[in-house]
């Protein structure tokens, strides 16, 4: 497993580049047990639907070193860190079915691993679906963060960014700095960057003025759940800017593997939708924004209505309306998601 923020060393222990302290600091830390990876799912050090699901299985991995009595304490701990992202629970129950058949410790790692190498080719086969929906000029448009750091390598609606400008098409992106916890100010810029991919930064709510004066083409976000109708969970505000796009006939796409496919899911009304601490609306770095004894709601997530998705992207091919038969293609042809 090769990424640029995670790492499985050879004393079974995961290395990963805390994303909470991006961009001003490149700091590491190590997880050694279930407990600690789950902790540092919970409090963001690493984000990202698919992210969350590979270190999940790495937490699994670590607990059967240490005994495979503790897998079901494991699982429960984990699954119950972020609600919202389906990959969680597929990649935990993933592994727990392999344990079933394959009681050793060294096995249940190399499942692991396997989890992680797979995310990272289909981040590369979604890209190469999706680049070419893009432009072959102009400004895409994306939010939050859907990037490598998102996955284990090349992204989800950063991998069809990358994939788009390492084809030549002349794109430049504006990135939505995602409040409340800036993902995409902090972390997209970070990776578009380091990419040399164009980019500017605007902040959520100018997203309807750079669409009404013809700056945007294309918009493109990741997700963390696809119900089996083609409804999408993701960061909080894509559902208003899937709502501008239609106003502005600007073709809005989602990207994910097909492990972020939830077909016992019928549709958004059934996403449980993750509430985080009012303390991260209510403040900033630790500094208070907000006046003293002020009321702040923080749903991580909406849901954005498949009638407003132009088509969702995954590393299985591109699906088009109506999303359900063609979905169920997509996620009944992995054998390991079947």
């Amino acid at each position: 497993m090769k990424a640029i923020h995670i790492e499985w060393t050879a004393q079974h222990a995961l290395r990963m580049l805390d994303q909470t302290k991006l961009p001003n600091e490149e700091r590491w830390v190590e997880a050694r047990t279930y407990q600690e990876a789950a902790n540092a799912i919970k409090t963001m050090v690493v984000r990202g639907a698919p992210l969350i699901g590979v270190v999940a299985a790495f937490g699994l991995a670590m607990a059967a070193d240490k005994s495979l009595d503790q897998l079901p304490a494991a699982a429960e701990a984990l699954r119950a860190t972020r609600p919202t992202a389906v990959n969680l629970t597929w990649a935990i129950e993933r592994m727990l079915r392999f344990a079933q058949g394959h009681p050793d410790a060294t096995a249940i790692a190399e499942e692991a691993v396997r989890i992680a190498d797979e995310d990272a080719e289909m981040s590369r086969q979604l890209g190469q679906h999706g680049g070419k929906l893009l432009p072959d000029s102009g400004g895409v448009l994306t939010h939050c963060n859907a990037g490598a750091l998102a996955m284990v390598d090349y992204g989800s609606a950063l991998g069809v960014i990358r994939a788009a400008w390492e084809s030549g098409k002349q794109i430049s992106v504006l990135v939505d700095e995602t409040r409340p916890f800036l993902q995409g100010a902090r972390l997209t810029a970070w990776e578009l960057q380091r990419l040399g991919i164009p980019m500017t930064l605007i902040t959520d709510n100018m997203a309807g003025h750079f669409m009404s004066r013809g700056k945007v083409q294309a918009v493109v976000t990741g997700a963390d759940r696809v119900a089996a109708n083609g409804d999408t969970a993701n960061k909080i505000g894509t559902y208003s800017l899937a709502i501008l796009a239609r106003e502005h006939g600007i073709p809005f796409y989602i990207a994910a593997p097909v492990s972020t496919v939830d077909l016992a899911c019928p549709n958004g009304e059934h996403i449980p939708i993750e509430e985080r601490p009012a303390e991260e609306v209510t403040h900033f770095g630790g500094v208070r924004i907000a006046p003293e004894g002020v009321q702040a709601a923080h749903p991580a997530f909406d849901v954005t209505p498949a009638r407003y998705i132009t088509a969702i992207v995954t590393n299985a091919g591109v699906a088009y309306p109506p999303f359900a038969g063609n979905l169920k293609r997509f996620v009944q042809g992995v054998p390991a998601l079947a």
